[in-house]
């Protein structure tokens, strides 16, 4: 019957909440003391530090530390090297980086690099694209422009010429440092002629100088979907700069930028406009039309003693909701439309109805049904 495994956590000595760097410090501790280099032959050393490189590879990664956290070993496969037997090429080829600085004061021997370039994630790239209220409503296309880093069409993202191979650097061996000993102390430095990669390459592409990739201009359109709001960002994968050495490409952010209209307003995904009424029509009511951000028309009731901002909705009017179901509201915002200019019989008439309904607000509800009737005719 095997044995339990031992929690990764008590493994590397750390709380459960434990950051990223403690996670690192607390590995890189247990590495250096039981690194074989310091235990020649000792084979409980090697194991222990196995079990540690197993522990830092789950929880210095966010998705297996959070698979991990929750099924715990009897969980899903959390991939790397979870479930196989771990050699000491793997450790350091993943790990390396932990004992660079470190390693060789205590004389630990050096470890060939990978033999030849290594594929690199491509970085991302960023566009800003500004259109109209009406466009975020309706939905749009831009054409796009910008520049990015592509494989070199010459050497298909090799960097080297056609035919060539690249060489173990002939100074390091390979090993992409170079060790010095002063005394008791061993030390290393950055190869000088490969400048840390092991490899050389004898003939580089002539056309990207063997850097894998060259700048190129693209212009491209972009589909803006229906609903989309101020501030949004738009992911379109391997739009980003191609990986180098044949790495994989990142992607393109596009922000969108929305401008103001004059007439309409977004709030949350309701459509808001002010609609300017005349006091009559606010007063006995009418038949409206109006129309809407996107051209189309609608014939709208105004009820009988309307208030000025009054809120009239209109149903699934509104923008596309991007996070669920269906459309938000047109919302109409009803104001009285005063007159800067009237006709001298307009301002007798209007005279007349002051007098009537007198300076009290609450005796005007019981004379405006009255004075419209003789005002109107």
């Amino acid at each position: 019957m095997s044995m339990a495994k031992k929690d990764f956590y008590e493994i590397l000595g750390i709380a459960r909440n434990a950051s990223e760097q403690e996670i690192k410090a607390a590995y890189r501790k247990l590495a250096l003391k039981h690194h074989p280099d310091r235990n020649p032959g000792n084979k409980e050393a090697e194991e222990k530090f196995k079990e540690a490189a197993e522990a830092y590879e789950i929880l210095s990664n966010k998705e297996k530390r959070a698979r991990y956290d929750q099924f715990g070993h009897a969980g899903p496969q959390m991939g790397g090297f979870e479930g196989q037997e771990m050699s000491m090429d793997d450790i350091f080829r993943n790990f390396g980086d932990i004992f660079e600085g470190f390693g060789d004061i205590f004389g630990f021997s050096q470890k060939k690099r990978t033999a030849g370039p290594t594929p690199r994630h491509g970085h991302d790239r960023q566009l800003s694209v500004t259109i109209t209220l009406r466009q975020a409503y309706e939905g749009t296309k831009k054409d796009a422009e910008y520049s990015r880093l592509a494989h070199c069409p010459t050497c298909g993202g090799t960097g080297m010429k056609e035919n060539t191979k690249i060489e173990s650097c002939k100074k390091c061996h390979g090993a992409g440092q170079i060790q010095h000993q002063q005394g008791f102390f061993i030390y290393s430095q950055t190869c000088s002629s490969c400048g840390g990669n092991g490899y050389t390459i004898p003939h580089p592409c002539s056309d990207c100088k063997g850097n894998s990739r060259k700048q190129v201009y693209e212009k491209f359109t972009v589909k803006i979907p229906a609903g989309i709001y101020d501030g949004a960002e738009l992911r379109i994968t391997s739009k980003g700069d191609d990986g180098i050495y044949g790495g994989q490409p990142g992607s393109l952010f596009i922000n969108i930028s929305v401008t103001a209209d004059k007439h309409f307003k977004r709030v949350e995904d309701d459509l808001i406009c002010t609609l300017l009424l005349t006091y009559p029509q606010l007063v006995f009511g009418a038949q409206v039309e109006v129309e809407a951000i996107d051209g189309t028309k609608e014939t709208i009731k105004i009820p009988k003693g309307c208030p000025s901002n009054n809120r009239l909705t209109i149903p699934e009017k509104g923008f596309v909701r991007l996070k669920g179901h269906g459309r938000g509201n047109w919302i109409i915002i009803t104001q009285c439309d005063i007159p800067q200019k009237l006709s001298k019989e307009a301002k007798d008439e209007l005279k007349k109805y002051a007098e009537l309904i007198g300076p009290n607000v609450e005796e005007q509800r019981d004379s405006i049904s009255s004075f419209f009737k003789k005002f109107l005719g």
